[in-house]
This record gives structure tokens, C-alpha cells and sequence, in this order.
């Protein structure tokens, strides 16, 4: 019974990542913890799960690090709150806490919190046991960025994560794995701009997350991929006058994690072909992942997801968000539209989310209201 638990919590932190369509699409990508590519914030998820290249604010630990060094207070704060399968359960939920000091007019640091719960479950040796254990297996991370202006217009930041996922199946510890990753991320804000009718500013950015060894929850099991993964994205601001600006965003992301293929050419994927790629080592799997499809590019370029976005601001007050998230039907097939807005008063913004799902395969976020809350404070860095 305790092997049917922890199966159906595998299913559950997976079921964004499509594995109710795993059965037709064997080379889907799926990898340990894949939280950590779902937006802990309202903003980027009313972007379209989007946020390399948008912004600064205070949840950019997720994001692009790099964006701290452009932050415009000398303190910034921010907690996030996602449910997750809402229309089943109300007890499983995505959150993040992140702060954020600039040290100069160069330079920030910043922290930040992820926690996923999976909720209570009842674990039983036996289907006639009366009284069952109530497990709570939870995952979380701890990070830690630095980040630095290279020049008036681009700015650079490195950051390291502790990552603990405890699959607790009645107090057991050797369901519980941990392990570490690095961010190395870049970040370009243009000056203002002045064109004929408005004024403009770009803004770039890329971020390669979580390179960092795989996670393994016992001695006797095997090494899982955490979820590394390169964002690059663009965006333009459009300042009509100065109560009035629209925001437009491009994101496109890769898993850099190696395509599960048939190895032995027995014409399926198996456990043999799966010992194969459990082989594979994570940075050697980085490599690996930019042409290793057994399709060759097309394949390659169906493992790429596509977010657009636009955020208007009046009075730098009030916000409306508007995204969409794309991904191959081959490949996962997470499509969805997402809404959004936001309200500033002073140093406080309260964020909010809607997101609608265009495929067939279900999403855990169907639904699902997300709500965020942050704080700018102290002194104002003029950008």
C-alpha cells in the first residue's frame, strides 16, 4: 500500500508536466520537482508564466536574478500564494516569500522561500487498517542570489539553491532527497527612448536555473533530473505620457534535461532504455539536451515553450495582465490563457491571476485564483 501512495504523489507533483498524456508520448521530458518552473507569483503568472525579461520586482528570484541590480528601493518584499488542484483538493498550494536589499545603485541581494505541499494523506500497510498514519510530503527551497550592473544597462547575478522534496510516507527518511542548484543569469534595460508619438525602453534577459546535481530519495533508488532550464525573452515598453505605459513580453524555454528515447532500438522505451538514461549524468544531460531528440531540430524545437504577455499601468496604480503559454502537443501540451491585475497604494501591490486552460490534457491551475503581496520601501534608485 505504501508503494500506491507514493506513486499517486509522484502523479501529483507531475500532473502539470502532462503525465496524464504520458501513455502517447513516450518522449516527453519529465523530471523530480517540477514546481520550481510554475510561477510562485501573480504577476508572472498573469504574464503567461512569464518573467526572464519583464520588470523588476520583488519576486525576480525566480525569474532572472539578474533584475535585483535595476530594483528601484532599497528594500523590496514579496509573498505569493498558488492552490493546486483546487477543484479537487483544498489542501495542496505553491508558495514563495522572497526580500530583496540593494546594497548600491549596483548591486542587490536577495532571498527567497518556495514551499509545496502536497497535502495530508492517509498511508495503510493494509486496506482493513482502521486508524492510517497521515503523511504531509512537502517540497521546498531555500535560495541565495547576488547580483551585479556590469554597465548602466546590463547587469549580471549568480545564485545557489538548497532543494529538499520530502515524500513522506509515514516518517520515513529514506523518501526524503535533497540537493543543490545554481543560477547564472543576465539581465539588459535599455534607457528611456524617445520615438515620434511615445517613449520606449527595452528590456532582455536569460537565465540558466537549477544546474546542479540530480535528487535521490533513497539509497536503493534511482537518480532523478532536477528541472535545469534556459529562458530567454524580450521585452518593450511602450510610455504613452506618464500616466500611461503598456508593457509587451516574449519568452521562450528549454528544459536542459536529455529527451527519454529508445536506446537499444527494441522499438519501445523501457526499463532497459530507462537504465540507459538514469546513466546519464546532469551536466553531461545539459549537453546532451540540444540535440539529442531522435527526430533531430524539429523534434528540438518542439521541446521550446512560448509565452506572450502585455501589462498596462495607469499612474503606475493600477495594472491589467494579460498571457499565453504554448507548448507542443508532442511535448506536453500545457496551453493556457492567463489574466491578471494589480493595485498599488504606496509601498503595497496586491496581485491577482485567472488561468485558463486550451488543452485537452487537464491542468492542476484550471481555475485557479493566485493571489501576491508585495512591498517596496526605503530609499528610490532613479533607473
Amino acid at each position: 500500500m505504501k508503494k500506491i501512495t507514493f506513486f499517486l504523489i509522484g502523479a501529483i507533483i507531475l500532473a502539470d508536466f502532462s503525465m496524464f498524456a504520458q501513455e502517447q508520448r513516450d518522449r516527453v521530458i519529465t523530471t523530480a520537482v517540477p514546481f520550481l518552473l510554475v510561477a510562485a507569483d501573480a504577476r508572472a503568472a498573469g504574464l503567461g508564466d512569464q518573467g526572464v525579461a519583464t520588470s523588476p520586482d520583488a519576486y525576480s528570484q525566480q525569474w532572472n536574478p539578474a533584475k535585483y541590480a535595476f530594483y528601484e528601493y532599497k528594500n523590496g518584499a514579496g509573498v505569493g500564494y498558488t492552490p493546486y488542484l483546487s477543484r479537487i483538493v483544498n489542501d495542496i498550494f505553491l508558495g514563495g516569500l522572497s526580500y530583496v536589499q540593494k546594497l548600491n545603485d549596483r548591486s542587490a541581494f536577495a532571498g527567497s522561500l518556495r514551499y509545496f505541499s502536497i497535502g495530508s494523506i492517509e498511508i495503510r500497510d493494509s486496506f482493513e487498517q482502521i486508524q492510517p498514519l497521515i503523511a504531509n510530503p512537502n517540497s521546498f527551497t531555500l535560495d541565495l542570489s547576488y547580483s551585479l550592473k556590469l554597465s548602466e544597462d546590463f547587469s549580471m547575478a549568480v545564485a545557489g539553491r538548497y532543494l529538499r522534496s520530502d515524500l513522506d510516507t509515514g516518517g520515513n527518511d529514506d523518501v526524503a532527497g535533497s540537493t543543490f542548484g545554481v543560477d547564472v543569469a543576465a539581465y539588459y534595460q535599455s534607457k528611456q527612448i524617445t520615438y515620434s508619438s511615445f517613449d520606449g525602453r527595452w528590456r532582455l534577459g536569460a537565465n540558466i536555473s537549477n544546474i546542479g546535481p540530480k535528487i535521490k530519495y533513497d539509497d536503493a533508488g534511482q537518480e532523478n533530473f532536477i528541472p535545469t532550464n534556459l529562458s530567454l525573452g524580450g521585452g518593450f515598453d511602450f510610455i504613452f505620457d506618464a500616466e500611461n505605459k503598456l508593457g509587451t513580453y516574449l519568452e521562450f524555454n528549454k528544459l536542459l534535461v536529455p529527451t527519454p528515447q529508445d536506446f537499444n532500438g527494441d522499438g519501445e522505451i523501457n526499463n532497459l532504455d530507462d537504465e540507459i538514461y538514469n546513466d546519464i549524468g546532469s551536466i553531461e544531460g545539459i549537453f546532451k539536451s540540444f540535440g539529442d531528440a531522435p527526430d533531430g531540430l524539429s523534434e528540438e524545437m518542439k521541446e521550446i515553450t512560448v509565452a506572450l504577455g502585455a501589462e498596462y499601468w495607469y499612474q503606475d496604480k493600477f495594472s491589467l495582465r494579460a498571457g499565453y503559454f504554448n507548448e507542443s502537443e508532442e511535448k506536453g501540451f500545457r496551453r493556457f490563457f492567463s489574466l491578471g491585475a494589480g493595485f498599488a497604494y504606496e509601498s503595497v501591490i496586491i496581485d491577482a491571476s485567472y488561468l485558463f486552460s486550451t488543452s485537452s490534457v487537464p491542468s492542476p491551475l484550471e481555475g485557479t485564483l493566485r493571489f501576491g503581496l508585495s512591498f517596496n520601501f526605503g530609499d528610490n534608485f532613479s533607473n
